[in-house]
């Protein structure tokens, strides 16, 4: 993959196409209240948001549009698919020019976004291409843009994403449906591409899958009152530990925890 070249066709290699409705719940949910986020899309110049790779049908590409233009009702979302049958089946949905959808892969079409979503489109490279992968998307990004970089389960209940600038990672979230939870370390098989395979002792993100489960474990007398009450009682604990959180103590209750990266890089 290229970084800075001029690209003049899609880059990437297609997706599976496996999508579900609802399944990027989580993460739109986020996208939609995060201070970060509505600062840019209400400042931006042009409140663009591509969501690259979403998949056999643009029902997720649909929702997250639904759920944007609810706190933003300036934003136009762009789908971006490599397969031109994708882009011809998700043309029915189209709603120019609020929404639209077009081939194109990591070069972006030749757009310029705000924010880039791109969920479930790099598990399938090997780690050392993800950097490559990030600096293609993130050079496309109008000023002070932001990609969205994750992995989620089926049906959405196991989910984490990074957010990434053109400096590189900023912060790493984790977001479950904790009433489904056997411990917090069960999202590790869902964590993003550059952090799956470094969950393994002497790395930090298996210190804090390692940890948080400790936690989880000690907050049992709190499932009295609820998963949710365990899981806050969790990040809670987590934070005495010494782990740095970020974002707001009102997402805890959602099933989420955000660090930040330098805390999980490898």
């Amino acid at each position: 993959m290229a970084g800075r070249a001029r690209l003049s066709k899609p880059v990437g290699a297609p997706t599976r196409g496996t999508t579900n409705p609802n399944r990027l719940r989580r993460v739109d949910r986020w996208l939609a209240t995060d201070p970060g986020v509505s600062a840019l899309l209400r400042h931006a110049e042009d409140p663009l948001v591509v969501d690259l790779g979403y998949g056999a049908s643009p029902v997720t590409t649909v929702e997250m549009a639904r759920r944007l233009r609810v706190a933003h009702p300036g934003v136009r979302v762009l789908g971006l698919e490599l397969d031109p049958e994708r882009v011809a089946v998700a043309q029915s949905a189209a709603e120019p020019p609020w929404l639209d959808f077009k081939r194109g892969g990591f070069e972006l079409a030749g757009t310029r976004p705000a924010l880039i979503r791109a969920f479930n489109v790099l598990r399938q490279y090997d780690e050392a291409d993800v950097a490559a992968a990030w600096q293609t998307m993130t050079d496309r990004l109008s000023p002070g843009g932001l990609l969205v970089e994750g992995t989620c389960d089926e049906i959405g209940r196991l989910c984490t994403w990074l957010v990434v600038d053109v400096d590189g990672p900023r912060s790493l979230t984790l977001s479950c449906k904790v009433s489904a939870l056997d411990q917090p370390s069960t999202v590790a098989e869902r964590l993003p591409k550059a952090l799956i395979h470094r969950n393994v002792p002497g790395e930090r993100i298996h210190e804090l899958m390692a940890t948080l489960d400790s936690c989880w474990a000690a907050a049992a007398p709190q499932r009295n009152f609820g998963a949710k009450a365990r899981w806050v009682e969790t990040v809670r604990s987590l934070a005495d530990r010494g782990w740095p959180l970020l974002g707001r103590r009102d997402r805890w209750r959602l099933g989420e925890l955000t660090v930040p990266w330098s805390s999980v890089a490898p």
